[in-house]
């Protein structure tokens, strides 16, 4: 017999060892410690997948994928996003949103274009009376009319989700400078797309789509959502060729005229705009989605939670007919003498953890706490571990009220209260979220007590979120009956 014998190889015996090759080296390149700098500790990652066998896709919040470093507790994502924003302010390219997008608007741009958009969104939005006594009387009127809505239900159930209208009103007036009735067809689709759209970003297969792009063709959520996204985006840019046609009209100032008219100084000074059309688009696409998804869902938990907890509802009531009575409608500086009502607004955005993060990126090679980040890598600071951090909060997973309140009974904000992150890249429209969530909150519980409807009770309801975009509370209906 010969010393060595040729093997002739067949085609799938050949792929296969390829595929054990391939999958060896990906082993060895995933196996920490081949830098010479200290990387952040975590679990070993396997071939492909990194650490995808160890995440719950539906609540990532909770557990996360990809090779990211995870900021936890309210010291850590603190120091991160204030101490070294500059570090962290970058976002990372996420597949579904750069298709979106393509790297223009307010939430997901970097670098000079993400600093000129935000800087001029939110001059137009100071200007357009955000945190003022200007928005204050267009929420004080859209309160109005949500109230004749809860009216027509005559004590009948309705979707929890029937409450949105508001809020989205209060958006769009800000974008387009004037209200829609609710039964406008454009309002209904425009309402209807930006629903299904944040639903569809929480499915399961639309994370593995972000983690593996290349398997698209599997996946169908982002295909649905890009659909829908250009749908919008129809509607929108009518909007917007109107402003353009208007744009010398004082009397249709709105946050479309405001970056409309940046656009044309833009041009005709420096010939460099960066607000040409594709980023005023995507810029009004992100403030009507983010716009409404935030504010609504969240009123939509707090009625839900004060049909969960009918006697914390009752002291929300006591403290309204003490202090402003059963007639004229609240307003925002009514708070101070409201520390309760103040608690409790306070309390259900800390429990429900609205959006648990938003991811940032390095902007260059960092130090954090001794271990080295390198430029490019995925950051997420954590908001539901700061909201609930047991250093921070005396009973963190409970909704509590307390947690704001001292042995007097009075309202205490606490620092560790960061639901719209903080930093450079914190929530726009913090201030004017806050105003709509008061007033809405109060206005509604000054007229109608909600309890759950027939053949339920608080002890049936459900707090478990379900995973859109953000967290959203159960699909429950409600009954509001007369408060007197």
């Amino acid at each position: 017999m010969a010393p060595w014998t040729s093997v002739l190889l067949n085609p799938g015996t050949i792929f296969l060892l390829f595929a054990l090759l391939l999958l060896a080296t990906f082993w060895i390149l995933s196996i920490p410690g081949k830098s010479c700098q200290q990387l952040p500790p975590g679990p070993l990652p396997l071939p492909i997948i990194g650490n995808l066998h160890l995440i719950d896709i539906r609540r990532q919040d909770l557990s996360l994928m990809k090779k990211v470093v995870v900021l936890i507790g309210y010291e850590a994502v603190k120091e991160a996003l204030l101490s070294k924003r500059n570090e962290f302010i970058d976002r990372p390219s996420i597949p579904i949103f750069s298709r979106i997008q393509h790297g223009n608007g307010v939430f997901f741009s970097v670098g000079e274009l993400w600093k000129s958009t935000r800087r001029s969104t939110l001059s137009s939005m100071r200007d357009l009376g955000m945190g003022k006594k200007r928005i204050e009387g267009r929420i004080l009127e859209e309160l109005h009319f949500l109230i004749e809505v809860v009216k027509s239900f005559k004590g009948e159930s309705f979707k929890l989700k029937s409450l949105a209208v508001a809020p989205a009103n209060i958006t769009f007036a800000i974008l387009f400078g004037d209200r829609f009735d609710y039964a406008d067809p454009t309002f209904v689709t425009l309402v209807r797309l930006i629903d299904e759209v944040m639903t569809l970003l929480g499915a399961p297969s639309l994370h593995l789509f972000n983690v593996y792009p290349f398997l698209g063709f599997l996946f169908k959520p982002h295909k649905m959502i890009l659909s829908k996204t250009e749908e919008a985006c129809v509607i929108l840019k009518k909007y917007i060729m109107a402003g353009k046609q208007n744009i010398h009209d004082s009397h249709l100032y709105n946050y479309i005229n405001s970056m409309l008219t940046k656009q044309q100084k833009e041009e005709t000074s420096n010939g460099k705009n960066l607000f040409h059309d594709a980023n005023v688009l995507a810029s009004v696409l992100d403030l009507s989605l983010a716009g409404i998804e935030t504010t609504a869902t969240t009123l939509q938990w707090a009625i839900l939670l004060m049909m969960k907890y009918p006697e914390i509802q009752r002291q929300v009531q006591e403290e309204i007919k003490r202090v402003i009575g059963l007639e004229r409608l609240p307003t925002f500086e009514d708070k101070k003498r409201m520390p309760f009502a103040n608690a409790v607004v306070h309390e259900v955005q800390r429990f429900i953890s609205l959006l648990p993060h938003m991811p940032r990126c390095t902007a260059v090679d960092t130090y954090f706490r001794g271990y080295f980040i390198p430029q490019g890598t995925m950051v997420i600071p954590s908001l539901t571990s700061v909201l609930y951090d047991k250093t921070k909060w005396e009973t963190p997973t409970q909704f509590n009220p307390n947690h704001f309140l001292d042995a007097e009974g009075n309202f205490v904000m606490k620092e560790a209260f960061l639901p719209f992150s903080i930093g450079r890249r914190s929530c726009i429209g913090e201030s004017l979220g806050k105003m709509e969530l008061f007033l809405f909150f109060v206005g509604l519980l000054q007229r109608f007590t909600f309890c759950p409807p027939p053949g339920l009770t608080a002890l049936d309801l459900d707090l478990t979120a379900e995973v859109a975009f953000t967290l959203r509370p159960q699909p429950y209906s409600t009954c509001a009956v007369p408060f007197k």
